[in-house]
């Protein structure tokens, strides 16, 4: 069974950076990679970025690369992403999801209930 548990989200202003956590609860963590979406409102789920087993490898969406920053901190079975100089364009939910796949066009399989960030100007 994994569960993922999403946190950091809120409503912050243009200009501000915030860091999204997700804590999985696992057996064995290093056997998940992990990536984050979003959902802008009435829209589908899009992919953001994503982080391999060992930490060593990441992926982001190209809209996103110069500002969003994706880590793992396996000690902590915990992945963060780091959003710099925020735009209300950033505004959706934010989820996390987590895969034995490094391949992110497969839909994972497991999935947080999300974090709404909302970003004013």
């Amino acid at each position: 069974q994994v569960q993922l548990v999403e946190s950091g989200g809120g409503s912050v202003q243009a200009g501000d950076y915030l860091t999204l956590t997700c804590a999985v609860s696992v057996r064995t963590f290093s056997d998940y990679t992990v990536g984050w979406y979003r959902q802008f409102p009435g829209k589908n789920r899009e992919f953001v970025a994503a982080v391999n087993w060992y930490g060593d490898k990441t992926n982001y969406v190209d809209a996103v690369k110069d500002r969003f920053t994706i880590s793992r901190d396996d000690t902590r079975n915990s992945v963060y992403l780091l959003i710099t100089d925020l735009k209300p364009e950033d505004t959706a939910i934010y989820y996390c999801a987590a895969s034995t796949r490094w391949d992110y066009s497969y839909r994972p399989m497991y999935w947080g209930q999300g974090t709404q960030v909302t970003v004013t100007p």
